[in-house]
């Protein structure tokens, strides 16, 4: 299509006053009325005295009976009761003018209560009778249609049926405004329509908001003279009547030379509503002049609403299965991603759930010099090329194009795998992209005639003359991304986003997490190096002494040497063992049960009476609740716990040990409080490391590792441990346990 004929085409229709023509079809006449109580006529069609006998000018500040005699005027009175009337035409009677029967319509207007006089047809109640049951038939057949196209084909079907009319089609309009025809029902001897497509210059801007606003039009004869509104003007505004909602409107004389054009006479046109939008209309043709009452056409808009509400239903439920489908596959990927450490490996992975995701031909990742490709997409050098155009011209999360080569030339040079893109930017700082690629997809357009048949002669527009089927071969382009997958493009890459910043979260976990065993490790090696040294020394030590005074010595003294052999590996051994166990900690699996924890206290006393010292305790044991935990790994906690304050009770006589519960929010805590020697708060931090000891070893044994043990024990039950002291009025060791539901 000629770009400058179509700028002529589309400006010089949106010039025409459409709204205000100025003039009625002469089928009928109007009169407007003003003054409130008592109105009078203001303004009149020239063609009153067609009708009435009384000429334009005669008829105009006079009452209402003046021009359509008393008793017609009386009957209107009642039924044209200030503020009942609406924006839109309603019939208010059938009544005699003359001769003549007119079927009264009203609506108020523009400060105007406009009245339209329209023949009524002689068999009036028997088409009443008619009509409407054809809503209810119409409403049964509807509901079996299985697709747009199938509801589209019935209501041509009816409708025609309903009007005589020889051509009825039924056209829905695309993204660019072209009618594309679904469905058509025709008579004899008329051209079929059907699978062509009507170009958006057929009906400019300002006649398709017309179509939303007024939903039915009617032309009887495309061969009609205006009948010019007398004054022009309304007279109250003073400015150019506006008969948007009025029947009789007077088209534009460039659509009825349109009709001529095409072979038509009359038309009805029905606008089909979507969602507030002109999805499309419902379009009728004539050869011949032919009128329809207001109630036949009363009754086809009622069919155009029920086919509008049905198209709705109809494309939501389908929309909505795309979108569950495209979602299904949108898990899939996702659980893939979840599966190993390497997050880049995973997308690999996931490679052809990806081409599915979007019905693409190809897939491509860019992650800064890495590329993978999979399926039919460009080169690599191409894709890097691509890539460096995106991030220098596109800004949005997700860019989508069905005709790459029209934004970005060189994609010219692969049109037959890329005619289509849509990209992901995974990171707003690199050029991380996420590619998919559509193949062209090469079809034809069969346009009613061409669609650049309009020309502007001597300064008239005059509309295109032929309607034959012309055929448009389109290139460059895929089949287009669809609303629903543009949108579910950008929730994946906020779930892969996602993915990625846990990812994140994770590995600087882990790094703090092996910042913290580096530490404990360093001071794990210090004091397994200095503490096992020790008793090892000592048996060296002994043994050497027992060696030099052999055969010499008494008897007496060999046996003190061999006692602090004994002890030293005895002390090695120990330190040994509870090296394991901290190690076993950290491996072996949890089985948590419900735990009665009084029993589980009671038998770490019992376990500590036969090493108890001398000094008599005072074991003071609360109220203690069930938990869920694994018992042997608590009971050890509590037994490290028990016997700490054991330990460091030796001096208090007598020694006193509480053991109590209290809930917190969420949590159950335990605390272990005795009145030993306490600890200084300063170093508290330390108390639950490997080999910390707040305390020389010569004061108070021990290996060091069994509060580490009670941390890593309550840890992996997803607690926490704490400690508070006041120094030499004793401690109090706490930790608390999760609530399970």
């Amino acid at each position: 299509m000629p770009q400058d004929s179509t700028a002529i085409d589309i400006a010089s229709c949106e010039r025409e006053p459409i709204r205000t023509p100025g003039a009625a079809q002469p089928h009928g006449f109007l009169l407007a009325l003003a003054g409130g109580a008592q109105p009078q006529v203001v303004q009149v069609s020239d063609n009153l005295a067609q009708f009435t006998g009384l000429m334009p000018e005669a008829a105009l500040q006079r009452p209402l009976a003046d021009i359509i005699g008393a008793a017609g005027a009386a009957v209107l009175a009642q039924l044209l009761v200030d503020g009942e009337l609406r924006e839109r035409p309603a019939y208010l009677t059938t009544l005699s003018v003359g001769d003549t029967a007119f079927d009264v319509l009203a609506h108020a207007w523009d400060g105007l209560q406009i009245l339209e006089f329209e023949p009524a047809r002689d068999d009036h109640g028997a088409e009443l009778q008619r009509l409407y049951p054809l809503v209810g038939d119409f409403l049964n057949k509807i509901n079996d249609a299985d697709s747009i196209e199938a509801l589209c084909a019935l209501a041509a079907a009816d409708i025609r049926a309903l009007t005589g009319f020889g051509r009825v089609l039924v056209y829905s309009f695309d993204e660019d405004g072209h009618g594309n025809v679904l469905a058509e029902s025709l008579a004899d001897g008329y051209d079929s329509y059907v699978g062509q497509r009507f170009p958006a210059s057929d009906i400019p801007r300002q006649a398709r908001e017309l179509y939303i606003a007024n939903r039915v039009r009617i032309i009887q004869d495309a061969n009609y003279t205006p009948s010019l509104l007398t004054p022009a003007s309304n007279p109250l505004s003073g400015k150019a009547s506006d008969l948007s909602f009025a029947a009789l409107r007077s088209v534009s004389p460039v659509h009825l030379q349109y009709m001529r054009n095409m072979g038509t006479l009359a038309s009805m046109s029905v606008s089909l509503v979507v969602k507030g939008k002109l999805w499309g209309l419902i379009s009728c043709h004539h050869a011949e002049p032919r009128m329809l009452s207001f109630h036949q056409r009363t009754v086809c808009e009622q069919l155009g609403q029920i086919l509008a509400l049905h198209i709705k239903n109809r494309g939501d439920a389908d929309e909505l299965q795309f979108r569950l489908e495209v979602r299904r596959s949108m898990v899939r990927i996702l659980g893939g991603l979840t599966q190993g450490a390497d997050f880049i490996e995973n997308l690999r992975s996931v490679l052809p759930e990806l081409l599915h995701f979007a019905r693409a031909g190809g897939v491509a990742i860019v992650i800064d010099d890495r590329l993978t490709t999979f399926g039919d997409t460009p080169s690599d050098e191409q894709i890097r090329a691509l890539s460096d155009w995106l991030g220098a011209n596109v800004h949005e999360e997700v860019f989508h194009s069905g005709h790459l080569s029209a934004q970005y030339p060189p994609a010219l040079e692969f049109t037959d795998s890329a005619s289509g893109l849509l990209a992901m930017q995974i990171s707003r700082i690199h050029q991380h992209y996420l590619l998919w690629f559509r193949p062209e997809h090469v079809y034809h357009i069969d346009w009613a005639g061409r669609p650049d048949g309009k020309e502007l002669r001597a300064g008239q527009l005059t509309p295109r003359t032929s309607f034959q089927l012309w055929r448009e071969t389109i290139h460059g382009s895929s089949t287009p991304w669809r609303e629903g997958e543009v949108e579910l493009a950008v929730e994946f890459r906020t779930a892969l986003l996602g993915i990625a910043l846990e990812r994140a979260e994770q590995m600087a976990d882990l790094a703090e997490e092996l910042g913290r065993a580096n530490k404990e490790l360093e001071a794990f090696s210090y004091s397994v190096s200095h503490d096992l040294r020790a008793p090892l020394r000592h048996i060296v030590g002994f043994s050497d002494l027992l060696m030099e005074t052999a055969g010499t010595d008494s008897p007496e003294r060999r046996q003190r040497f061999l006692a602090n052999i004994k002890d030293a590996a005895r002390l090695a051994g120990k330190l040994v063992d509870d090296l394991l166990s901290f190690s076993q900690m950290g491996r072996a699996a949890l089985r948590p049960i419900r735990v009665r924890m009084d029993d589980l206290v009671q038998g770490c006393i019992d376990k500590l009476a036969p090493d108890l010292p001398q000094h008599r305790i005072d074991w003071q044991v609360g109220p203690l609740p069930e938990i869920i935990a694994d018992p042997a790994f608590l009971q050890l906690a509590l037994y490290n716990l028990l016997s700490n304050a054991v330990k460091f009770t030796a001096g208090s006589n007598p020694a006193v040990i509480r053991i109590s519960s209290e809930q917190l929010p969420g949590e159950t805590a335990f605390h272990i409080a005795d009145n030993g020697v306490g600890f200084n708060m300063e170093y508290a931090h330390k108390l639950f490391g490997v080999f910390q000891r707040l305390h020389r070893m010569e004061d108070f044994q021990g290996t060091g590792i069994g509060l580490a043990n009670v941390r890593r024990i309550i840890e992996r039950h997803g607690g926490r441990v704490w400690a508070t002291s006041v120094p030499g009025e004793g401690a109090t060791f706490s930790f608390a346990l999760p609530h399970h539901d």
